[in-house]
Protein backbone atom coordinates (compact mmCIF):
# COMPACT_ATOMS: atom_id res chain seq x y z
CA UNK A 1 0.00 0.00 0.00
CA UNK A 2 1.31 3.08 -0.78
CA UNK A 3 1.43 6.10 1.20
CA UNK A 4 0.17 9.57 0.06
CA UNK A 5 2.54 12.32 -0.19
CA UNK A 6 2.87 14.06 2.72
CA UNK A 7 5.11 17.26 4.01
CA UNK A 8 5.19 17.90 7.71
CA UNK A 9 6.21 22.04 7.07
CA UNK A 10 7.41 23.54 10.51
CA UNK A 11 7.32 27.31 11.86
CA UNK A 12 10.52 28.59 12.24
CA UNK A 13 9.51 31.22 15.00
CA UNK A 14 8.36 28.18 17.06
CA UNK A 15 11.26 26.16 16.33
CA UNK A 16 13.70 29.03 17.28
CA UNK A 17 11.99 29.74 20.36
CA UNK A 18 12.24 25.82 21.23
CA UNK A 19 8.98 24.67 20.73
CA UNK A 20 7.58 22.23 17.58
CA UNK A 21 5.18 23.77 16.16
CA UNK A 22 3.78 22.32 12.29
CA UNK A 23 0.75 20.25 10.52
CA UNK A 24 1.32 17.32 8.37
CA UNK A 25 0.19 18.61 4.87
CA UNK A 26 -1.32 16.74 2.03
CA UNK A 27 1.52 17.06 -0.69
CA UNK A 28 -1.06 15.89 -3.71
CA UNK A 29 -3.70 18.79 -3.82
CA UNK A 30 -3.10 22.06 -5.90
CA UNK A 31 -0.25 24.37 -4.57
CA UNK A 32 -2.85 27.14 -3.41
CA UNK A 33 -4.29 24.35 -0.84
CA UNK A 34 -1.08 23.71 0.18
CA UNK A 35 -0.30 27.20 0.84
CA UNK A 36 -3.43 27.80 2.58
CA UNK A 37 -2.61 24.87 5.00
CA UNK A 38 0.65 26.32 5.57
CA UNK A 39 -0.79 29.74 5.96
CA UNK A 40 -3.52 27.98 9.13
CA UNK A 41 -0.29 26.52 10.38
CA UNK A 42 1.13 29.82 11.10
CA UNK A 43 -1.82 31.51 12.15
CA UNK A 44 -2.68 28.86 15.07
CA UNK A 45 1.57 29.42 16.46
CA UNK A 46 1.69 31.07 19.65
CA UNK A 47 4.51 33.17 18.75
CA UNK A 48 3.67 36.67 18.06
CA UNK A 49 6.11 36.91 14.54
CA UNK A 50 5.21 33.43 12.53
CA UNK A 51 5.79 34.04 8.96
CA UNK A 52 8.56 31.85 8.20
CA UNK A 53 8.36 28.18 7.41
CA UNK A 54 10.46 25.30 5.90
CA UNK A 55 9.80 21.77 5.26
CA UNK A 56 11.04 19.39 8.29
CA UNK A 57 9.90 16.00 7.11
CA UNK A 58 7.87 14.39 4.21
CA UNK A 59 6.45 11.18 3.10
CA UNK A 60 4.70 8.63 0.21
CA UNK A 61 7.20 10.37 -2.24
CA UNK A 62 8.77 6.86 -3.47
CA UNK A 63 11.89 7.70 -2.81
CA UNK A 64 12.37 11.24 -3.62
CA UNK A 65 14.49 13.76 -1.54
CA UNK A 66 12.19 16.80 -0.80
CA UNK A 67 14.42 19.79 0.48
CA UNK A 68 13.49 22.10 3.46
CA UNK A 69 12.73 24.84 0.81
CA UNK A 70 11.30 23.42 -2.53
CA UNK A 71 9.22 25.04 -4.23
CA UNK A 72 5.31 24.41 -3.25
CA UNK A 73 4.38 24.51 -7.25
CA UNK A 74 7.01 21.98 -7.48
CA UNK A 75 5.66 19.97 -4.61
CA UNK A 76 2.20 19.50 -5.56
CA UNK A 77 2.92 18.55 -8.89
CA UNK A 78 5.30 15.82 -7.92
CA UNK A 79 3.26 14.89 -5.04
CA UNK A 80 0.37 14.41 -7.70
CA UNK A 81 2.58 12.36 -10.20
CA UNK A 82 3.49 9.83 -7.58
CA UNK A 83 0.22 9.76 -6.40
CA UNK A 84 -0.88 8.54 -9.73
CA UNK A 85 2.18 6.87 -11.15
CA UNK A 86 4.13 5.63 -8.07
CA UNK A 87 7.53 4.37 -8.01
CA UNK A 88 8.11 4.78 -12.28
CA UNK A 89 7.46 8.39 -11.94
CA UNK A 90 10.01 9.16 -8.80
CA UNK A 91 12.35 6.36 -11.06
CA UNK A 92 12.35 8.57 -14.32
CA UNK A 93 12.15 11.79 -12.06
CA UNK A 94 15.47 10.37 -10.37
CA UNK A 95 16.83 9.56 -13.83
CA UNK A 96 16.13 13.25 -15.35
CA UNK A 97 16.83 14.67 -12.01
CA UNK A 98 13.76 16.20 -10.33
CA UNK A 99 13.69 19.91 -11.07
CA UNK A 100 13.19 18.55 -14.90
CA UNK A 101 10.75 15.61 -14.05
CA UNK A 102 7.57 16.43 -15.82
CA UNK A 103 4.22 14.55 -16.54
CA UNK A 104 4.45 15.31 -20.17
CA UNK A 105 8.26 13.93 -19.80
CA UNK A 106 7.71 10.96 -18.38
CA UNK A 107 4.63 9.64 -20.72
CA UNK A 108 7.03 10.37 -23.25
CA UNK A 109 9.42 8.46 -21.75
CA UNK A 110 7.78 5.54 -19.80
CA UNK A 111 6.81 1.89 -21.83
CA UNK A 112 5.69 -0.41 -18.85
CA UNK A 113 6.41 -2.38 -16.25
CA UNK A 114 7.49 -5.40 -17.21
CA UNK A 115 9.42 -8.54 -15.39
CA UNK A 116 12.40 -8.17 -16.78
CA UNK A 117 14.52 -6.34 -19.75
CA UNK A 118 14.24 -9.37 -21.80
CA UNK A 119 10.62 -9.26 -21.27
CA UNK A 120 10.59 -5.77 -22.72
CA UNK A 121 12.22 -6.96 -25.41
CA UNK A 122 10.34 -9.89 -26.12
CA UNK A 123 6.88 -7.76 -26.38
CA UNK A 124 8.92 -5.18 -28.57
CA UNK A 125 10.31 -7.96 -30.94
CA UNK A 126 6.05 -9.32 -31.43
CA UNK A 127 4.75 -5.77 -31.63
CA UNK A 128 6.99 -4.41 -34.41
CA UNK A 129 7.59 -8.00 -36.37
CA UNK A 130 6.91 -11.25 -37.49
CA UNK A 131 9.56 -13.09 -36.71
CA UNK A 132 8.06 -16.41 -38.03
CA UNK A 133 7.07 -14.59 -41.40
CA UNK A 134 10.58 -13.11 -41.52
CA UNK A 135 12.33 -16.21 -40.95
CA UNK A 136 10.11 -18.87 -40.69
CA UNK A 137 11.91 -22.30 -38.73
CA UNK A 138 15.16 -19.60 -37.50
CA UNK A 139 12.89 -17.60 -35.97
CA UNK A 140 13.63 -20.29 -32.83
CA UNK A 141 16.97 -18.84 -33.08
CA UNK A 142 16.62 -15.24 -32.42
CA UNK A 143 18.39 -14.25 -29.41
CA UNK A 144 16.51 -12.00 -27.15
CA UNK A 145 18.87 -11.66 -24.46
CA UNK A 146 21.55 -10.08 -26.76
CA UNK A 147 18.37 -8.19 -28.47
CA UNK A 148 17.69 -6.41 -25.08
CA UNK A 149 21.27 -5.88 -23.85
CA UNK A 150 21.85 -4.12 -27.16
CA UNK A 151 18.61 -2.10 -26.66
CA UNK A 152 19.23 -1.00 -23.43
CA UNK A 153 22.82 -0.11 -24.20
CA UNK A 154 21.31 2.76 -26.36
CA UNK A 155 17.85 3.65 -26.64
CA UNK A 156 16.35 2.48 -23.46
CA UNK A 157 16.89 2.16 -19.42
CA UNK A 158 15.31 0.34 -16.90
CA UNK A 159 14.84 0.58 -12.82
CA UNK A 160 14.45 -2.40 -10.64
CA UNK A 161 11.25 -2.34 -8.77
CA UNK A 162 9.75 -4.63 -6.00
CA UNK A 163 7.84 -6.15 -9.40
CA UNK A 164 10.31 -6.18 -12.09
CA UNK A 165 11.69 -3.24 -13.89
CA UNK A 166 9.93 0.16 -15.43
CA UNK A 167 11.46 0.74 -19.04
CA UNK A 168 11.77 3.56 -20.22
CA UNK A 169 13.29 5.53 -23.35
CA UNK A 170 16.32 7.89 -23.13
Amino acid sequence: MMTTPRIYVACLASYNSGKLHGRWIDAAQDADGIRAEISEMLAESSEQIAEEWAIHDYEGFCGLQIREYEDIDQISELAQLVSEHGDAFAAYAEHVEIDYATADGFQDAYCGQYQSEREYAEQYIDDCYDLDRMMGDLATYFDYERFARDLFLSDMYSVSSSDGVHVFRH
